[in-house]
């Protein structure tokens, strides 16, 4: 009789289980809207290799210990990397730049992003070197710009200055306020 009694309770405990795990299911939007609410990302994703490629040629590479996802704000989507990233650009003629930084948030509408902390970026074939402790890259446009203090190293030249715009490949830049001992050509 108590194997009766046993079997009969651990039946019903089965089919409540199965009626509250079916009865309490919430829509993919208010779950969103929740996590929205509460500043909570949608996604995280941990070491993370992404490569973006434009008519099957690899022009993008990015690492980055952790990302967080936070596509589900409705007026300002972004993603975040609060442990760094580091990407690799790649142009057409095979040149590559590279851009690392201890924090970075990359905004989906405007294309834009804003990276931080120990900002390096460098042009391998032109030799060129940036470093700020923080950026703002258009990805739209190709171009990075800065408010903050900057060094900026070219073969012959180390240019110190606060403000700085230059294009993606640091090939054009311009300096706002500048120090430093500049070669010209005449």
């Amino acid at each position: 009789m108590t194997k009766s009694i046993v079997h009969n309770v651990r039946n019903i405990v089965i089919v409540f289980s199965i009626a509250m795990f079916f009865s309490c299911t919430n829509s993919a939007k208010e779950v969103r809207d929740f996590l929205a609410d509460k500043n909570l990302p949608i996604g995280v994703a941990n070491n993370i290799y992404l490569k973006h490629t434009d008519s099957g040629r690899v022009d993008v590479k990015m690492k980055a210990p952790i990302m967080l996802d936070f596509r589900n704000r409705a007026n300002h989507p972004y993603s975040e990397f609060p442990e760094g990233v580091f990407i690799t650009t790649i142009e057409k003629n095979g040149d590559s730049t590279t851009i690392k930084g201890d924090y970075a948030k990359s905004y989906d509408k405007t294309e834009v992003s804003e990276i931080r902390d120990n900002v390096v970026i460098i042009n391998h074939a032109k030799k060129n070197k940036l470093e700020t402790s923080e950026i703002y890259w258009d990805q739209k446009s190709k171009y990075f710009f800065t408010e903050k203090r900057f060094v900026f190293y070219t073969e012959s030249d180390t240019i110190y200055g606060t403000g700085f715009e230059a294009s993606q490949d640091l090939s054009l830049w311009w300096v706002k306020n500048q120090s430093g001992i500049i070669q010209l050509k005449e």
